[in-house]
């Protein structure tokens, strides 16, 4: 195929969008890791810099999507600095069972499992504020429909990865607000404009959690997130301007078996737009 300068042109201005976006996670992580180093090294009394987590759930929901409609295992690893502001940690999660999905190659559907490994960071300034950065890689059927996995590609059209900034505020003791925005216009966060080039959602969500009932190791909240762009008529989550998206109710609560004190969390979700109702279980195992 013969390159017009056209095509190098637009080649190097896709690169250029690529490499920053990269090394703006990076610098992200980078400056976590400086303020690591920066840390005593006293680690005396109950101190841990590293924990690890598990869940197992029956699936998977996130800001009003069903990520993922099969059982699943989750983990995390995580370090928090001394004064427990920063933290730095990665997470992923792997299916049990499979989703269809289609290869142009064989013209065929082939199964493949649920695949994410996650990595975030935040930085908490007291107990009612923090700020927080993501990149988002779910590979799930990438290599199965027949493309070619690059982890580290935040190639806007590919779908699998991208990033957002988000902001956490207690408005009060049983009330928080939650808002995310993604950058760079990863995984298809985009409008197609009339001459063929891509335009940026920059799209917002925002979630309101409420604590309306507690009693001894039980809680129930409440929650409503919607999400909008004011840069296109489209966003991430939604096939118009902006909409609400997620609406639910969570019901915790911590069940003993013998000795053992297990951490349930029952969520039912609602989302309007999409008519879609689900209802989520998640098993803290440690």
């Amino acid at each position: 195929m013969k390159l017009t300068f056209q095509h190098l042109k637009q080649k190097s201005t896709f690169t250029l969008k690529v490499n920053v976006q990269s090394l703006f996670v990076i610098a992200i992580f980078l400056f976590v890791f400086q303020t690591m180093n920066a840390q005593e090294n006293n680690t005396k009394g109950d101190y841990q810099a590293f924990t690890i987590g598990g869940h197992l759930k029956n699936m998977h929901l996130w800001h009003g999507f069903v990520v993922h409609s099969g059982a699943l295992f989750a983990t995390n690893l995580e370090y928090n600095s001394k004064n427990s502001k920063f933290t730095l940690g990665v997470w992923g999660g792997a299916g049990f069972a499979g989703a269809d999905v289609w290869n142009n190659t064989t013209q065929q559907y082939v199964n493949a499992n649920y695949k994410e490994f996650s990595i975030y960071t935040s930085y908490r300034f007291s107990d009612n504020f923090f700020i927080e950065a993501v990149t988002h890689n779910n590979f799930t059927g990438v290599e199965e429909r027949g493309d070619q996995l690059h982890y580290w590609s935040y190639d806007k059209t590919q779908g699998y990865n991208f990033v957002d900034i988000n902001f956490g505020y207690n408005l009060t003791q049983n009330t928080s607000l939650y808002l995310a925005t993604i950058i760079g216009g990863g995984s298809g966060d985009y409008e197609v404009q009339t001459d063929g080039s891509l335009k940026d959602s920059w799209t917002q969500y925002l979630e309101v959690k409420s604590k309306v009932w507690e009693k001894e190791d039980a809680k129930l909240s409440l929650f409503v997130g919607g999400a909008w762009s004011l840069a296109t008529d489209k966003t991430f989550y939604t096939e118009s301007k902006g909409n609400i998206i997620n609406v639910g109710a969570a019901f915790n609560k911590k069940i003993k078996i013998a000795n053992f004190s297990l951490p349930v969390e029952v969520t039912a979700m609602w989302n309007p737009e999409k008519e879609i109702t689900v209802l989520q279980l998640d098993l803290t195992l440690f």
